[in-house]
């Protein structure tokens, strides 16, 4: 045991043997509490300077405490309205009715409340940045609001200009004319690490200033917001209302931004989502000189190099990107990339998976020319991309509708459980896909291998074992020259966009 940890255990030794003379004191002489020997042993008991200092129940490592102090006057409440409509206000049990005079949410509650007029409200988070009076919050929180009031934790409240919202990764800047504001540093996400320890502040449900700590859980999560899904996983308490507050770490600087929950309830369960600051750095930059976001853009359709795939492409490992289509007149088209490029380094730094390479374009100035190293037919090599602007991209979105016409079958095609009919231009235009050459798949049976392999009526399919597709007899010829009879590779479209798919068919 190291001499910093022996003292409690030294302490209470010597209260246990305090004790133990009283008592002996006490039977010796049959006096009382009262007799002169009894102030002598409890001004032993008593805690003298040179002893231990207790800062409560805590040692004085512990953070928590200092910084809630230091970085809570730098988180603000934001409350918005939205125009009034038509609701079915929820009836609100007691104690919580006083503190919602007017709860906000469409839908009928168990107790049946009435429709009425109303004017919904909302309430979020936020944080100061610069002592100057921006604030970063949730895009969310604001967006379609017709008010915006942000209060201090001084009490102050201002109207804040919206300096800029970006949908795409849910971070917004606000600004209040004050200054010598109290502020919280940003930090940088990119070396936490699972089990760090994090703190979570901010109003949920409209309880200004609560504070909340626990752990990352995980990073790098996927939950279905976007191109930009990288959130940082926390168990730190978040509820509706942190929203836009800050994920701070034990150096007292924000490393995320509080954005999302996973519930089945509408509470916390266990499981938050903060957007990492790295990820929303340059997007604020941007907007505070700009008032909008510009993007950079390749043009291209990415997906997981999955075991299965890689050995379709004689790829050892899963690293990389994988190219399942590349959009006409693109920037990635005029550098020559091309559909099963696997793409292993943009601009010098390793792409490691998918969700890499988006932020990485995103972040590059439109019309700088980049190296993209790709792996193809087993080579490496490396072009030269210039970046485009993601303003200007026109990718294909399919329209409602799927094929009416009965597809053909052959042996090979009815093994995998589909039936297929050739692209024509008005079902071409009914699935809003590009070009008027191709395969569309009009039926997927149950529980056969396209099934299992994710396939669906109204794709499109481009390739089949690296074979590109223009008719029916290129389907056959694809299937025929496959060289793995456990599998079969198809590149298809759907809702505009293209991926490989691997259909298991040993």
């Amino acid at each position: 045991m190291s001499g910093n940890n022996r003292w409690p255990v030294t302490v209470g030794l010597g209260l246990l043997a305090i004790l133990t003379l009283s008592m002996l004191a006490v039977g010796a002489t049959g006096a009382s509490a009262a007799s002169s020997d009894a102030p002598a042993v409890v001004a032993q008991a008593t805690p003298r300077a040179t002893d231990p200092a207790f800062a409560g129940a805590l040692p004085e490592s512990y953070p928590w405490v200092r910084l809630a102090d230091a970085l809570t006057p730098a988180v603000v409440n934001v409350r918005t309205t939205s125009e009034t409509r038509r609701m079915r206000v929820p009836q609100i049990p007691e104690p919580f009715r006083r503190f919602f005079p007017q709860p906000p949410g469409p839908g009928p509650s168990p107790e049946g409340g009435p429709e009425r007029e109303v004017r919904p409200r909302g309430v979020g988070s936020g944080f100061i940045i610069d002592a100057e009076g921006y604030i970063v919050t949730n895009h969310h929180v604001v967006d379609g609001s017709k008010s915006i009031e942000v209060q201090l934790a001084d009490g102050r409240t201002f109207q804040p200009k919206v300096i800029g919202s970006d949908p795409e990764t849910d971070v917004a800047l606000l600004k209040i004319e004050a200054t010598g504001l109290p502020m919280i540093p940003l930090g940088s996400s990119g070396a936490l690490k699972v089990a760090e320890p994090v703190m979570a502040i901010g109003n949920p449900y409209g309880f200004d200033h609560t504070v909340t700590v626990g752990i990352v859980s995980a990073t790098g999560r996927f939950i279905g917001q976007g191109r930009f899904d990288d959130f940082i996983q926390t168990d730190a308490a978040i509820n509706p209302g942190n929203s836009g507050g800050p994920l701070i770490n034990t150096r007292g600087e924000a490393i995320g931004i509080n954005s999302a929950i996973r519930s089945s309830t509408g509470g916390f369960q266990g499981i938050g989502f903060a957007i990492p600051v790295d990820l929303a750095k340059p997007i604020l930059t941007q907007l505070r000189s700009t008032g909008k976001v510009t993007r950079g853009w390749l043009g291209v359709s990415i997906q997981p190099l999955t075991p299965e795939l890689a050995k379709s492409f004689g790829i050892t490992g899963t690293q990389g990107a994988l190219i399942g289509g590349v959009s006409d007149d693109s920037p990635a088209a005029r550098a020559g990339l091309k559909e099963g490029d696997l793409i292993v380094a943009f601009d010098g730094k390793p792409v490691e998976s998918p969700r890499v390479l988006p932020a990485l374009v995103a972040n590059t100035p439109v019309g700088r020319g980049v190296p993209v190293a790709i792996v193809r037919d087993g080579a490496r090599q490396t072009v030269t991309v210039t970046v485009g602007n993601l303003a200007d991209s026109r990718e294909a979105r399919a329209m409602p509708g799927a094929p009416a016409e009965k597809g053909r079958e052959s042996r090979a095609t009815e093994k995998l459980g589909l039936a297929l009919q050739e692209l024509t231009p008005e079902l071409a235009k009914q699935l809003g896909v590009q070009g008027e050459k191709g395969v569309v798949i009009t039926e997927v049976k149950p529980d056969s291998p396209a099934a299992q392999a994710g396939l669906a009526a109204g794709d499109v399919i481009r390739e089949v074992n690296r074979t590109p597709v223009q008719g029916m007899q290129d389907v056959e010829k694809g299937l025929a020259r496959r060289q793995d009879a456990g599998q079969v590779l198809l590149r298809v479209e759907r809702d505009g966009a293209q991926r490989y798919i691997v259909i298991a068919a040993g």
